[in-house]
């Protein structure tokens, strides 16, 4: 709360992205203002802003430190209060039917729902005297200055008044002015009004949907773990997350790609589930208690903008968070990738002066491993559409052999929960050790048709034994 480096910061959404830069922007600036279309700060609940936040959500490994380190003691507290807080590799995790060895990673895991997080940590960001909210105002656009180097402002208006209509739009003055508005960002559009370059985009068409319903945690099937993932693969495709979310609910959040689409209807939603490679989904839901109806939540694409490449890039303006690259959800990768992002910025504050090309190009540093992991995950599936390269079709071959370890390495498993949990790099992986246990379980590998069920662990994670 210095005021080093400026006078005030206004941050252009109130998502988690939005909350995290205001934390460490609030260190640096005398003010720090927060600009929200929604009401934001007694939101316990889904809202407009965040469509996807009804949906199954977790903040892992690197994500959580970041969390922690920036508002302390709130993994403990959930934990507390009963959400759920646990170790990354003691979730049960599926791929291509065969359960990964369980591993005590060291890794913590947090997956309360989205909206119960986002109250948590902008609960706290109030409580810092220089931070203010202004909901209900729509963003019109940034201003800048004379000779269009530096944005000095952000133009806005309300979204209420006493006649019912919007106000007049108001100039609110900044020395640092931060998209955080998710993947519907209209920075591309700003910077081409000013006289900018837009950045280029890399598209992946995955053609995603979750479908979600909520269940009161049925008896017997979170006894030895709390979240069960069968995660979707170009030879199973349809996957799911289905995993204790409150004290007193659990939720399933059924996922298709390419138009093979999770129904709402209460029968067709069970039989989706039933249809998963590995029975303990259905075998969890089929007689459990529903809390809601099924809500779906479609994902066209996951979206980079290219922000690093470009060669002139105003002052005074940084994007960050989904504004930056929006992933493709099954990965788990949104929240831990802008607390990463936030983390690089804290750092060029500490540092005493804002460089927002230099950042730009952190921060795509930063998107690179996450975007190679997911995106190239996605490129895996023949039906998905994007530019494929022989690195990304070698990477997928080697992955897959990685996943098949890890169903019966623990090292394997430990290593790659570290890339997935975004500690590692995928690289870690191409260690010599790493690839000798890779190919070396790569001899025991099942067809992809092989009979045997996900459930059926081998017999050496049973006895501690080979086989005889």
């Amino acid at each position: 709360m210095s005021g080093d480096l400026g006078e005030r910061a206004v941050v252009l959404g109130g998502s988690i992205a939005g909350v995290l830069a205001a934390r460490v922007l609030a260190e640096s600036y005398r003010e720090v203002v927060v600009v929200d279309r929604d009401l934001v700060l007694d939101s316990c609940g889904p809202r407009r802003g965040t469509p996807q936040a009804r949906h199954a959500h977790g903040l892992h490994a690197r994500g959580q430190l970041i969390f922690e380190e920036l508002f302390p003691g709130l993994t403990a507290e959930l934990a507390d209060e009963g959400y759920p807080v646990g170790d990354l590799g003691e979730m049960r995790w599926y791929f291509n039917a065969r359960r990964l060895r369980p591993a005590r990673t060291g890794l913590r895991s947090v997956t309360p729902p989205r909206p119960v997080l986002e109250h948590r940590v902008r609960s706290r960001l109030t409580r810092m005297p220089n931070v203010f909210f202004r909901e209900e105002h729509d963003i019109i656009e940034p201003v800048a200055d004379g000779g269009l180097s530096r944005i000095i402002g952000v133009r806005i208006s309300s979204r209420r008044s006493e006649e019912g209509h919007a106000g007049e739009p108001e100039m609110l003055p900044a020395d640092l002015v931060v998209d955080a508005t998710g993947r519907g960002s209209r920075t591309p559009t700003w910077l081409a009004r000013l006289g900018y370059p837009r950045p280029a985009e890399e598209r992946v068409k995955i053609g995603l949907a979750y479908t979600t319903r909520f269940y009161r945690p049925p008896s017997g099937v979170f006894d030895d773990t709390w979240s069960i993932n069968p995660v979707a693969s170009p030879a199973h495709p349809r996957g799911a997350f289905f995993g204790l979310s409150t004290p007193d609910s659990c939720v399933l959040s059924l996922t298709g790609m390419l138009g093979d689409h999770p129904p709402t209807d209460h029968v067709e939603f069970t039989e989706f589930a039933r249809s998963l490679p590995v029975p303990d989904v259905y075998e969890g839901i089929k007689d459990a208690e529903p809390i809601d109806e099924p809500v779906t939540f479609g994902f066209p694409a996951s979206v980079r903008r290219r922000y690093e490449r470009l060669k002139r890039f105003p002052e005074g303006l940084i994007v960050i968070g989904d504004a930056v690259c929006s992933f493709n959800p099954v990965y788990g990768q949104g929240m831990s990738v802008a607390a990463w992002q936030v983390s690089t910025l804290r750092e060029q504050l500490r540092a005493g002066k804002i460089d927002p090309g230099r950042l730009m190009r952190e921060v795509g540093r930063v998107v690179d491993n996450p975007w190679e992991i997911s995106a190239g995950g996605d490129l895996a599936f023949p039906g998905v559409e994007g530019r494929r390269t022989a690195k990304s079709s070698l990477g997928n071959a080697y992955m897959s052999r990685v996943q098949h370890a890890a169903t019966m390495d623990t090292s394997v498993a430990d290593g790659f929960m570290r890339v997935a949990g975004l500690m590692d790099p995928p690289s870690s992986l191409m260690r010599p050790r790493m690839m000798s246990r890779v190919l070396r379980s790569a001899r025991q590998r099942p067809r992809v048709d092989d009979p045997r069920r996900g459930d059926e662990i081998p017999h050496e994670m049973k006895t501690g034994k080979p086989e005889s």
